[in-house]
């Protein structure tokens, strides 16, 4: 009989566990100490609940004030199956004159299963405000006793100098290589090459023409680099292309240099000596750009 009774008794434990709403409830808070004036504090309700049991949503806090000290900033409730997780965030806006106790009100949690509703409590939850300073500031005799804040730490620049000096340094290479196009360093000798020579040409005579086609001979060498013959024009094309332009005439003074330099009674007049500055303005234009 008395183990028929034990049974019994058994079954209506389970029984009433079984019934149960609530399979899990539990209340997460942080420290309860240390806070400020403007300072937020998060609460989370974790709740678990029987198959065919739901949270009413309406039954939580409505965001806003909750009293003249306390606001309710955001509210937010994650469903997992029976598994319910809310988050609240209180914002604290009270000035103690010293450390206080404040409560975070608790509050009922309504859940519903059809037509019946259940309750579940979520507790107060006390924690304590600290002031932002003292009632009364201690004196010395250098002034007030409160520190001014430490000043904030620098910033580290070397990247931005890193940065300065790589943008400086590519400058400088474009702008030297700019000069070297516009003929501002070593090239520019060879975009003066005519220049010179069409300056001594002026002072010279019909009389003086091999001097003038020598002349001219070491202005079209230092242009190639090395002595140029008529043989070789092409490849001067090839590293010179804007003078195949003048090709005519550059085969003509070479035609002609032949015939004064190697030829028996080869007599220079005015007009060769005119057609060889004409030739050498040709190459000037070149040089500096113009044809």
């Amino acid at each position: 009989m008395r183990i028929v009774l034990i049974m019994v008794l058994s079954l209506l434990g389970c029984s009433s566990s079984i019934d149960e709403p609530v399979s899990y409830f539990k209340v997460e808070t942080p420290r309860p100490f240390g806070y400020v004036n403007g300072d937020e504090i998060p609460q989370r309700i974790v709740i678990e609940t029987r198959s065919g049991i739901s949270l009413q949503t309406g039954s939580l806090p409505a965001k806003g004030q909750i009293n003249r000290w306390l606001n309710l900033n955001q509210i937010t409730v994650k469903q997992s199956g029976q598994r319910y997780q809310i988050d609240l965030l209180y914002q604290v806006f009270y000035a103690p004159l010293e450390v206080k106790s404040l409560t975070l009100p608790g509050f009922t949690v309504q859940l519903s299963q059809g037509e019946k509703n259940v309750g579940k409590s979520v507790p107060a939850w006390s924690f304590t405000l600290s002031p932002l300073r003292e009632l009364v500031v201690r004196q010395t005799e250098q002034g007030e006793y409160m520190r001014p804040d430490s000043p904030p730490s620098l910033l580290a620049n070397t990247q931005a100098l890193y940065g300065l000096a790589v943008s400086l340094t590519v400058a400088v290479l474009i702008a030297a290589y700019l000069g070297y196009l516009y003929g501002y360093f070593p090239n520019r000798l060879r975009r003066t090459v005519f220049k010179q020579v069409l300056r001594k040409l002026a002072g010279l005579s019909k009389a003086d023409m091999e001097q003038a086609l020598t002349l001219v001979h070491h202005a079209l060498n230092s242009l190639n680099g090395q002595p140029l013959f008529s043989d070789w024009l092409s490849d001067f094309y090839r590293s010179n292309p804007q003078y195949l332009q003048i090709s005519s005439e550059l085969a003509w003074f070479f035609n002609y240099s032949n015939r004064y330099f190697f030829s028996d009674g080869m007599i220079a007049v005015a007009q060769d000596l005119q057609q060889l500055k004409d030739f050498c303005e040709r190459c000037r234009k070149i040089e500096r750009g113009s044809r």
